[in-house]
C-alpha cells in the first residue's frame, strides 16, 4: 500500500510540475480563481454599459450644437400644441434616432412632410423584476417620438410640419415655407380625428382665404367653389362612413357544429332551419 501510494504521489507531483509549466508561459488570467473573474466580468460589463451612454452624450451634444433657427421654429410649434416646455422638446428632439429626419426635411428637395406622435408607449421601469412566465411589469407613458408614419400604431396625437415647395429650408423662410398642424387620434379613432381636424380647422381656413394665388376672383370662381364643394363632400361621405362604423351590429359567434351534429334526413334540416 505505501509503495502504491508513493507511486500515486509521484504522478501527481509530476503532473502538478507538467501544468505549472504550462501555466508559467501563459497569460495569469487564465488561473485567476473563480471570484476574481467574477469580479473582472462585473467591471467588464459595468464598462460596456458605459461606452454606449458615453457615446449617446457625445451624439446628443453634437445634435445640440446643430439647433438653429429652423430647429426653433419646430421646437416652438411643438410645445405651444402639446402640453410640454421648448427645452422638454428639445432633449427629446435630439435623443430621438430618427433625428436626420428632420435634416432630411430641411435640405433642397427633402421630405415632404415631417411626424411626430404623442402618445403612450409602453416603458420598463428600471427596477422591474421579471414575472414568473418571464414577462416585464411595463406601464404606459407619455412620449413624444419622430415616426415616418408607418411603423408605429397611432393611438394619440399627431403634430406635422409640411413643405410648400422645394426650397432649401432655412432660418428666414422656414415660417413662409413649412405648415404645422396637428389631429387627435385618442384611443386610435382616425377617422374621427381626421373629419375634425377638416370640418373645424381647414375648410373654415379655406374659406377664409383671400389669396388663390393666380386665381384673382378667389372665392367668386367656379373652380374655387367646386374644390369647396368637393372638400365639403369628403367631410360628409367620411362622417357617414365613420357612424356607420360605430353603429355596426355585431353577431355574436355561434357553436353551429351542435345544431348539425346529428341532422338525418330533411325534416331534421327543416326543423333545424
Amino acid at each position: 500500500t505505501e509503495s502504491k501510494y508513493h507511486r500515486h504521489g509521484e504522478n501527481v507531483k509530476t503532473r502538478s510540475t507538467e501544468l505549472g509549466s504550462a501555466v508559467t508561459g501563459s497569460s495569469l488570467t487564465t488561473v485567476l480563481p473563480a471570484s476574481s473573474t467574477v469580479k473582472k466580468s462585473i467591471v467588464l460589463s459595468s464598462e460596456s454599459r458605459k461606452e454606449p451612454a458615453e457615446q449617446a452624450k457625445v451624439t446628443k451634444e453634437e445634435r445640440r450644437a446643430q439647433i438653429d433657427g429652423r430647429h426653433r421654429y419646430l421646437i416652438s410649434r411643438l410645445a405651444d400644441g402639446i402640453d410640454l416646455s421648448e427645452q422638454q422638446v428639445e432633449e427629446i428632439i435630439i435623443s430621438d434616432d430618427k433625428f436626420q429626419l428632420i435634416e432630411q426635411f430641411f435640405a433642397p428637395s427633402g421630405l415632404k412632410k415631417l411626424l411626430f406622435f404623442y402618445q403612450d408607449v409602453l416603458q420598463q421601469k428600471s427596477n422591474a423584476s421579471l414575472r414568473p412566465d418571464g414577462s416585464t411589469n411595463n406601464f404606459p407613458q407619455k412620449k413624444l417620438f419622430i415616426t415616418m408614419g408607418s411603423t408605429e400604431d397611432f393611438t394619440g396625437t399627431c403634430a406635422f410640419f409640411l413643405r410648400t415647395s422645394d426650397e432649401v429650408i432655412t432660418a428666414s423662410n422656414v415660417s413662409q415655407e413649412v405648415n404645422f398642424g396637428m389631429f387627435d387620434c385618442t384611443n386610435g379613432n382616425i377617422l374621427q380625428g381626421l373629419e375634425y381636424f377638416l370640418s373645424q380647422i381647414m375648410i373654415p381656413a379655406l374659406k377664409s382665404q383671400e389669396n388663390w394665388g393666380a386665381v384673382k376672383e378667389g372665392l367668386e370662381n367656379s373652380q374655387v367653389q367646386g374644390f369647396l364643394y368637393a372638400v365639403d363632400k369628403f367631410v360628409s361621405t367620411l362622417s357617414s362612413s365613420r357612424q356607420n362604423i360605430e353603429d355596426k351590429i355585431q353577431l355574436t359567434k355561434v357553436d353551429i357544429d351542435i345544431y348539425v351534429r346529428n341532422l338525418q334526413n330533411p325534416s331534421d334540416y327543416i326543423t333545424a332551419g
